[in-house]
């Protein structure tokens, strides 16, 4: 893997490795992180199972802000405690975020309206305990907007991760709170759509992240890493005529705004 060493400071506000795929010497894909400029990374734990691989790396690596959630995808494998374990992560870590959570229309589920159940409860307990959220959204965002309206946005603050929808619902996501992140997807010549978001979000809700294990950026080959996110903020760079230095620093000044600020108050 060649490592793009960069003088700007970047802040990852999605990833997760704990991923089996990232092998065991995370260490590693820390080092090389840190020396492309990654000074913050957003570990994001999906279930149930790997919450306690997300705790135990966020007390290893400083550099690491861990954040605990119950993806859409593995709604099936909770257990009855599920939210119960889900509160005392978030009690025994006052800085982590709830994430990774969502709504996927994708996947084959009939039963939509558990999903939902599972989803608010989620953004319910982010509320009780003031914390930032990170959400996946695929093919839902009838659902997700209903859900905020009919909730007043009860979330204190929220990132829609590895934005995939159109560029004409940011404005709607923004009024309820939401910063909107980026990931490799955009560096894709042919992902028009990912790219007329990028010009529509407003650049004090901008976020990028590298969503890794998955989604490596254009040109990049393998299990994708963190040190890969400077190719993102290069092509947002583009897409919107600035330099990267520029996006470099206002992206990572608004995750300290969801992510680092709101954890010191806490």
């Amino acid at each position: 893997m060649n490592i793009i060493f960069s003088s700007m400071d970047l802040f990852d506000s999605h990833c997760h490795l704990q991923d089996k795929r990232l092998g065991d010497d995370i260490s590693s894909v820390i080092d090389r992180a840190e020396k492309a400029g990654v000074k913050k990374i957003l570990c994001c734990g999906s279930t149930e199972e790997d919450w306690d691989d997300v705790a135990r790396l966020s007390e290893k690596f400083p550099i690491l802000i861990p954040a605990f959630g119950l993806h859409p995808w593995y709604i099936d494998e909770r257990s009855e405690k599920w939210l119960f374990k889900l509160e005392e992560m978030l009690v025994s870590f006052p800085s982590a975020a709830v994430g990774e959570i969502g709504l996927d229309h994708v996947i084959d589920r009939k039963d939509k309206s558990e999903q939902l159940d599972v989803f608010s409860a989620q953004i319910e307990l982010a509320a009780r305990y003031n914390r930032p959220v990170s959400i996946h959204c695929r093919k839902a965002w009838g659902d997700l907007i209903s859900l905020f309206e009919e909730k007043d946005c009860v979330c204190q603050e929220g990132v829609i991760h590895s934005y995939s929808g159109s560029a004409e619902l940011i404005d709607r996501l923004v009024k309820f709170g939401f910063f909107i992140s980026f990931s490799g997807s955009v560096t894709f010549e042919r992902n028009r759509k990912a790219q007329e978001s990028v010009k529509r979000t407003r650049l004090d809700r901008l976020l990028v992240e590298s969503d890794s294990p998955d989604i490596p950026p254009y040109g990049v080959e393998g299990v994708n890493e963190p040190c890969n996110m400077i190719n993102v903020i290069e092509r947002i760079a583009e897409i919107r005529g600035v330099d990267p230095q520029e996006i470099a620093r206002i992206t990572y000044e608004n995750a300290e705004r969801v992510f680092v600020r709101r954890s010191a108050l806490d």
